[in-house]
């Protein structure tokens, strides 16, 4: 197999034109399977009142159950991306697959909550060995458009954490705890899609040496981008402690606020969820045309009058502002992570698991810190203090340009 080193141009080229038949059709796969992962993800923070009510969890208890599943979710993704950026192994794709199953089975038959605890910890290694090994696949069959294919990527999962709620309030709520287990049948069609990745990503793997053999072209010293990466992660912080508001306790606020039903409050979350969709599939693409960090300051900073008006408003205008804030905070985290990919060229892996590890880590202590707020000051308090977090995206202003990386 020919070394980067020792490619000739023509050699280049023919290695880089080997992805461009399968672009979409690999593209389309990452992004289903991710779908597939983030609606089965969804499935536990949508059974949280059933659980609630079953075992008679604090709201304490239920953010512990969201830490457990976002720490193994976030502690392993960095160190897998950094080793398969140098030994890349396309059998883990099925395999992180495998484990989530096997959590979702647990899921529809545990009677504890030390038992719910461990399903919840088993779906969340499935998920640290799915993201940074599918973003890495997605972005070697991009042809050099990497915010199209991250935030389609991205957007599959968006669309399944926005539909896993209403399978949930329809297959779960009305039926128990034991028809989770349906939700299995999805993870055993994700894991014929993730081996039919593997097996294009194991015949690819010239490209995959090629590109990481990539070098900086963004001509920034070290301490630079090392300080970039610190506010990046700053603004995921922001981004990720208000989502876990959303994602974990949007359902009781609206419950305690406004009376609604369980079935009813879930629609509220899907409308959300969906607009999150929307936003991250916009958010990847503007980004390749404008600027990444362009779309950084929208986002974050954009959506600040929006969450500072959410506490004071009637249910209606809950409904609109909820999907006006998920469309607006969701473009970030495709252009963040590519804006992050380009300042260290060569550790795709390595930088989408650190990442997506935030992302899951922030929104596991976010919930469990907030869960433990609202058992101590109640669930409208905690709107009411995560509503100032997107101000933190004024930080933006601190990140340099790679538009020499873009070339």
């Amino acid at each position: 197999m020919s070394t980067p080193a020792t490619l000739s141009p023509l050699a280049t080229a023919s290695v880089a034109s080997q992805a461009s038949p399968l672009v979409m059709r690999v593209i389309g796969a990452c992004a289903l399977a991710h779908l597939i992962n983030d609606l089965i993800q969804a499935v536990l923070p949508s059974i949280y009142p059933m659980l609630k009510a079953n075992y008679g969890l604090s709201f304490t208890q239920v953010g512990l159950i969201t830490l457990t599943f976002q720490l193994t979710a976030s502690l392993l993704q960095p160190w897998i991306g950094f080793y398969t950026d140098r030994h890349p192994k396309p059998w883990l794709l099925p395999a992180g697959m495998v484990c989530t199953l096997i959590g979702i089975l647990m899921l529809s038959m545990v009677g504890s909550f030390p038992a719910i605890l461990l399903a919840s910890a088993l779906v969340g290694v499935g998920s640290s060995t799915f993201h940074p090994e599918t973003s890495r696949v997605a972005r070697l069959a991009s042809g050099g458009r990497y915010g199209l294919a991250q935030s389609t990527f991205q957007v599959g999962g968006n669309a399944g954490s926005a539909f896993g709620p209403l399978l949930a309030a329809a297959i779960i709520i009305p039926y128990g705890q034991g028809h989770v287990a349906w939700f299995g049948l999805f993870a055993v069609f994700a894991i014929f899609v993730q081996y039919g990745l593997s097996r294009w990503y194991r015949n690819h793997l010239n490209l995959f040496k090629l590109k990481q053999g990539s070098k900086a072209t963004h001509g920034l010293s070290k301490r630079r981008v090392t300080f970039a990466l610190v506010v990046l992660a700053m603004l995921v912080f922001s981004k990720y402690f208000y989502m876990a508001s959303f994602t974990s306790y949007f359902t009781f606020y609206l419950i305690e606020k406004f009376d609604l039903s369980v079935a009813s409050s879930q629609l509220y979350l899907f409308l959300f969820l969906g607009a999150v969709a929307a936003g991250t599939f916009f958010g990847g693409p503007i980004g390749d045309r404008i600027g990444r960090k362009q779309v950084i300051w929208f986002s974050i900073l954009g959506a600040a009058p929006f969450t500072l008006a959410l506490p004071y408003v009637d249910l209606f205008w809950t409904g609109v502002l909820s999907m006006i804030i998920g469309f607006i905070l969701a473009s970030a985290f495709s252009a963040i992570v590519v804006f992050a990919q380009e300042l260290v060229p060569g550790n795709v892996g390595m930088i989408a698991g650190v990442f997506f590890g935030l992302m899951f880590g922030f929104g596991g202590i976010g919930a469990a810190l907030l869960g433990h707020l609202a058992d101590i000051h109640g669930i409208e308090y905690v709107y009411t203090l995560c509503s100032y977090l997107p101000l933190l995206g004024i930080l933006t202003i601190l990140l340099p340009s790679t538009r020499g990386a873009r070339g």
